[in-house]
């Protein structure tokens, strides 16, 4: 052979031996990145040419395919009466916009692709059968659920903006999960390219700082100031060190100076704490009547190795560490830089860089419901096959033990205390409870509504649900309170998970 001739054999066997790799490449390496892009429309058109697994809470289906005679041969739909409600949880699944929620987490088995369901679809390829995707079930609690979302709908003149997170305290478990305003998802699931791209727009149009952003998961995406409800850890990190809430005085004044500065910091309203004698009231005291100045003297002045002290018990709560994902991934909540005393008097008391989700503040009022024991949350109970084999279980998992037993019987008192302090207290079920009225604006000028929240647990003793309340709207204006605000949205949930126990 000549050599110009072999030089060409060589050059054709090199792009043959390329043409090759980079196939095999493509279909081997690349296979599940291409499959999972939201362009490719080919691995949409074949999923909806199959059956959707249903996601489940309870008895209830709350999302489902059915049968449809156009070119997308199924349907995803949502209770029609609910999907609002629920659609924190469930997320949506659109032909055009892609998924969300437990949709997204969960799509290669309910689309039928998981490994988890191999040996179903070799069945059903053998049998003729049309293949089916599997099942999520979820821990929600449908009417827990739909008591949050519709006291939410209700409240603040014309619906609350914010969240509510319900947590079984001995298992971790999601009883509810609230966000609004919430969506109907069956827009964004249609098959109507007109509706869904209205309804798109609708909601990206409402992105400005004072949006209602529906689209927006405020229990798990959204962070918050605490307020008063972060007294719950500082209280913590106190008792933590033998402090006695009941021998240990603080100051009751209306105001004190910050560390190092001519900053003052006041108690709501400008009030002397309540039931002082001498000019000072006991730790117990001022967590009942929530006094800020007593608060920042505690952690500045009675707390030894202060900064630290602070700061590791709340990352024994889970604050200041990646907050793992249940399986929905979950934003961080953190105590922000405490770089000296005056900073840490703010953060005593939920301020400053303080920012907590709603579930890691049920996550606190659960752990001190569970005799101080931290459970990890989990929203999804287990997985089926399309015949409703179990395919896997969510065990139950603890985290650690942030405070001791001992300590949390405390803590436990001290909350009950507080509830009965706080407005519209009294029901068949003894709440264990902390409000907070949260300061938000970059201006210290600015008369912003405050965000309210309520933690609380009940009934007190053994209890069966802890909830976190967030509002943002408060109808009151300035003058709204976590008391007025958020605490009848949590007895309310508590009241329909527990009804006359106590």
């Amino acid at each position: 052979m000549n050599v110009p001739i072999r030089r060409v054999a060589i050059a054709v066997m090199v792009m043959v031996v390329v043409l090759l790799a980079n196939a095999t490449y493509v279909q081997v390496f690349q296979a599940d990145k291409l499959r999972s892009d939201s362009r490719n429309k080919r691995v949409l058109l074949d999923e909806y040419s199959r059956q959707r697994g249903l996601i489940t809470a309870g008895q209830d289906v709350i999302a489902q395919s059915v049968p449809t005679e156009d070119r997308l041969k199924y349907l995803r739909v949502y209770p029609e009466t609910a999907a609002a409600a629920f659609a924190p949880v469930t997320g949506f699944y659109s032909f055009q916009f892609d998924s969300a929620g437990l949709e997204q987490s969960y799509d290669s088995l309910l689309n039928g692709n998981s490994d988890k369901l191999f040996g179903q679809r070799f069945l059903d390829m053998f049998s003729g059968r049309d293949p089916r995707g599997g099942n999520v079930v979820t821990t929600i609690r449908p009417d827990l659920q739909r008591v949050a979302y519709d006291a939410m709908r209700r409240g603040c003149n014309g619906g609350c903006r914010g969240s509510v997170v319900a947590l079984a305290p001995k298992t971790g478990a999601i009883l509810a999960m609230v966000s609004t305003p919430s969506y109907d998802p069956n827009k964004l699931a249609s098959h109507d390219q007109t509706v869904r791209e209205a309804s798109w727009g609708t909601w990206v149009r409402s992105t400005g700082v004072d949006a209602d952003q529906p689209l927006l998961n405020r229990a798990i995406n959204a962070t918050y100031p605490p307020g008063s409800t972060f007294k719950v850890v500082t209280t913590a990190a106190a008792l933590s060190q033998g402090i006695d809430p009941d021998a240990q005085r603080l100051t009751a004044g209306s105001t004190i100076t910050l560390p190092g500065t001519t900053v003052g910091l006041s108690n709501y309203g400008g009030q002397t704490c309540p039931g002082s004698a001498g000019g000072t009231v006991t730790l117990r005291q001022a967590f009942q009547y929530s006094c800020n100045t007593a608060f920042v003297q505690l952690s500045t002045e009675k707390i030894t190795n202060q900064i630290d002290t602070l700061t590791s018990t709340a990352a024994r709560f889970g604050l200041n560490d990646d907050a793992p994902g249940i399986p929905l991934s979950v934003a961080d909540s953190e105590t922000g830089s405490i770089d000296d005393l005056a900073a840490l008097g703010q953060s005593s008391i939920g301020q400053r860089n303080v920012r907590l989700t709603p579930l890691q503040n049920a996550v606190i009022a659960a752990t001190v419901a569970n005799g101080g024991v931290r459970m990890q949350p989990y929203l999804v109970e287990k997985l089926q096959a399309p015949d409703l084999r179990t395919l896997s279980t969510t065990n139950p998992t603890t985290v650690n033990e942030p405070i001791s037993a001992a300590a949390a019987a405390t803590l436990t008192s001290l909350m009950v205390d507080s509830e009965k302090n706080t407005t519209g207290s009294g029901g068949s079920v003894t709440i264990a409870s902390k409000t907070g009225t949260a300061e938000h604006s970059a201006d210290s000028q600015a008369a912003d509504t405050p965000y309210a929240w309520y933690i609380a647990f009940g009934p007190s003793a053994n209890a069966q649900i802890a909830v976190a309340v967030i509002v943002e709207n408060g109808d009151r204006g300035v003058q709204s309170t976590g008391g007025s605000t958020a605490a009848p949205i949590g007895r309310a949930v508590i009241e329909a998970m527990v009804g006359g126990s106590r």
